[in-house]
């Protein structure tokens, strides 16, 4: 009766296996919003650039904003050197998004340090 409750060792893995591709928009947004914790290296599996992103805040910016043109431009990949999945479906949009979001927070801050001046 004993032996129904010791732990079960995991399923040998499939010779050949590979996880399903990361996705571009996921990736995407976490580059853009959460970049400077590193979530986009995290995701894609690249857990020690992710820690020494992490660890500079992002690479003091500079990090934050070469990945975010690296996944733009469809150069990055993922741990096992796969592109991103659905980028060419969706490169269009999150590059008009981030333009644009780049455009509005220049705006914003143009405006809010004329307002306290």
């Amino acid at each position: 009766m004993t032996e129904q409750y010791l732990p079960q060792p995991y399923p040998p893995v499939t010779p050949g296996y590979s996880p399903p591709p990361k996705s571009f928009v996921a990736t995407w947004l976490f580059a853009w919003l959460l970049g400077f914790l590193a979530i986009d290296r995290f995701y894609l599996g690249k857990v020690g650039t992710g820690l020494l992103k992490l660890l500079t805040v992002g690479g003091f910016g500079l990090w934050w904003l070469i990945d975010l043109i690296l996944v733009l431009a469809g150069a990055q990949r993922d741990k096992h050197g796969r592109p991103l999945a659905g980028y060419a479906e969706n490169k269009t949009v999150a590059w008009i998004v981030t333009a644009a979001g780049f455009v509005l927070s220049m705006l914003s801050s143009g405006l809010a340090s004329s307002l306290n001046s």
